[in-house]
């Protein structure tokens, strides 16, 4: 394995084991889950290189638009549960409560 390829199973990794493990912030948890998207995009970016294609070439960019997506919507999520609450704890919320 290369030390690029190793670095990027990492990367991914260390994320994913972020978003399992640390769940007292919000916040954490949405840049756990950017770091991992982001982590991805570079894979099938550097996939989508290797196999010069230009049918796998817009593959990068649609991750990246729901990337965008996402993060808008948590950051929007994040708002609207620190106003309601009054911070970001995840531990505070109820989802059964509407």
């Amino acid at each position: 394995m290369s030390p690029m390829y190793f670095s990027l199973n990492s990367a991914f990794i260390l994320g994913l084991t972020g978003l399992a493990l640390n769940r007292y912030h919000l916040l954490s948890a949405l840049l756990c889950l950017e770091g991992m998207l982001l982590t991805l995009f570079i894979t099938i970016s550097i996939w989508a290189l290797t196999l010069n294609s230009t049918s796998c070439s817009i593959i990068p960019m649609i991750l990246l638009t729901f990337s965008a997506c996402e993060a808008s919507t948590g950051l929007a999520i994040l708002v609207a549960t620190s106003r309601s609450h009054g911070s970001d704890n995840l531990q505070n919320l109820n989802l059964l409560q509407c």
